[in-house]
């Protein structure tokens, strides 16, 4: 019998849970580490479980046995439809499970179930609509590195690739490369270290330090200039009309 309900956005960066009861009523919030399932299905249920631990823990109960629970998840890679099958063979006994990608649940959310589209930024990137026929669109979402643009992941790859050409004399060094060189360990050494293990989540973790110069560096504001065409590209390509709200 479903006597809780559990509600789960996760990402490249963390993952955040609602626990309500099964009319509805909220009873806590949680956040774990990244669910996105690019990470990996077993670390996606780990950071989900350990959220739900938490959102029981602000609620002031006891955890629940999974199969008094159902759950709902918006998660990053659900679009590839091998993770996805994947992650629900694993379901690790909740009473019942619907599985969506984080673009979808947003879209939901921002609208109201109502028709709309929003470009969603984060670790990763991706646009989505839904128009008064009940099409569901989809644009972007292609994954990093190949896609995400204008992503944090996507961002902190430019950096990178300017910091490399920094160090090896291509371009002039500034502030900005200095930073960026500083928050991977300062030498050309470290960076290579910090390249053999880095992931979406580590390239994400550098943006920050890009718009932070955006205002006084060309090259960081050239990167941002760039993220804001590639929104404006998935906007048109999610309605060419300009008529849906956009969130």
């Amino acid at each position: 019998m479903i006597q809780f309900l559990i509600g789960a956005d996760g990402g490249g960066t963390g993952t955040r849970v609602r626990l309500a009861t099964a009319d509805g009523t909220e009873l806590g919030q949680g956040q774990a580490g990244p669910s996105g399932l690019a990470h990996g299905i077993g670390k996606a249920w780990a950071a989900i479980g350990s959220a739900i631990d938490a959102a029981c823990a602000a609620a002031g109960i006891m955890r629940p046995a999974n199969a008094a629970m159902a759950l709902g998840a918006g998660l990053a890679g659900v679009h590839n439809k091998e993770w996805a099958a994947q992650f629900t063979a694993a379901n690790p006994g909740f009473s019942a499970l619907r599985l969506a990608t984080d673009g979808f649940t947003t879209l939901m959310g921002a609208h109201g179930g109502a028709p709309g589209c929003i470009v969603a930024l984060g670790t990763g990137s991706v646009g989505e609509a839904l128009l008064a026929d009940g099409t569901h669109i989809e644009v972007g979402g292609w994954g990093f590195p190949a896609g995400d643009e204008a992503s944090g992941a996507w961002l902190g790859l430019r950096a990178i690739n300017h910091v490399e050409q920094v160090l090896d004399g291509r371009v002039p060094s500034s502030d900005f490369a200095s930073a960026v060189i500083d928050t991977l360990g300062g030498s050309r050494d470290a960076i290579q270290v910090w390249l053999g293990g880095a992931t979406q989540t580590a390239y994400a973790s550098l943006a920050p330090v890009v718009i932070r110069h955006a205002q006084t560096d060309a090259t960081a504001r050239s990167f941002l200039v760039e993220a804001g065409h590639q929104v404006a590209l998935m906007a048109n390509a999610l309605d060419k009309t300009g008529r849906l709200p956009l969130a």
